[in-house]
């Protein structure tokens, strides 16, 4: 689609994917249309957002769905408010308690009624595809693991299986599954969360895959330590757990070997 053919629809200039973002001209509603090749992943966005539809999170509701033979489009709503990422250090740490809310809420759903899979099972046999098939995405890696082979980032998760595992299970809930900044919506008046969007990767995991990228993603935005320190205390007091630390290193080092290049 193109500015040209459709002037209502306003391309969005950012994004990692392939797939093409239109907001509405009045910035109520959003468009993403994904070739063929990502028409999938695009459909599985669009059934987690039909299940969350009958929670009580706040995230973009399904409008219509177009399929042809080389796209498909997805129509939403638009969640209201600013990118937490789009927030200077100190307002996104006055955000931050109504953030840590919003994602004890969604660790709060039932993961009886979830039918959506992101186990680290399913991450483990995720990271194990894209390294066999020299896929990963170096700009995802942290610079220490540039030049480090990916096998031996694979081999140096998979030894921590076990305990994991064990973790894991008593510990699972419901998962956004790509919880960085960018996609949690921000009041820049009120500075309360008003929702979450990009859940293609929304299912059932240890709650820690959420935490370790939720933390690291925003490091990069606080202007002194303290407000790491706080920004840690606040999100672990919210969800009422003692953090570990070893849980969260963990899951950063497995998050970069699940996105494939392209």
């Amino acid at each position: 689609m193109s500015d040209e053919a459709d002037p209502e629809w306003l391309p969005v200039l950012h994004g990692e994917s392939d797939d093409r973002v239109y907001r509405r001209r009045d910035g109520l509603a959003y468009l993403k249309e994904a070739p063929r090749g990502r028409m999938d992943v695009l459909a599985q966005e669009r059934n987690r957002l039909t299940w969350l539809a009958g929670t009580v999170m706040a995230t973009p509701r399904v409008l219509f769905w177009q399929e042809a033979d080389d796209h498909a489009r997805l129509f939403t709503t638009a969640v209201p408010g600013i990118p937490a990422s789009d927030l200077p250090g100190d307002r996104l740490l006055e955000a931050w308690p109504s953030i840590a809310e919003q994602f004890a809420a969604l660790h709060h759903l039932p993961t009886t009624t979830c039918p959506f899979d992101r186990s680290l099972a399913s991450m483990i046999d995720r990271a194990r595809d894209v390294v066999a098939r020299n896929a990963v995405n170096p700009d995802f890696l942290p610079d220490e693991d540039k030049t480090t082979p990916p096998s031996e980032l694979l081999a140096r998760v998979t030894d921590e299986l076990p305990i994991r595992l064990a973790e894991e299970a008593s510990d699972f809930v419901v998962c956004h599954g790509d919880a960085c900044l960018p996609n949690i919506m921000v009041d820049p008046r009120t500075l309360r969360c008003t929702g979450l969007i990009d859940l293609g990767r929304l299912g059932c995991a240890d709650r820690y895959a959420d935490l370790a990228l939720l933390l690291a993603n925003a490091r990069e935005s606080w202007t002194s330590p303290d407000h790491a320190e706080r920004a840690h205390a606040i999100l672990f007091e919210t969800l009422a757990i003692k953090p570990d630390r070893e849980r969260l290193a963990f899951y950063l080092r497995l998050d970069p070997l699940t996105w494939p290049l392209g």
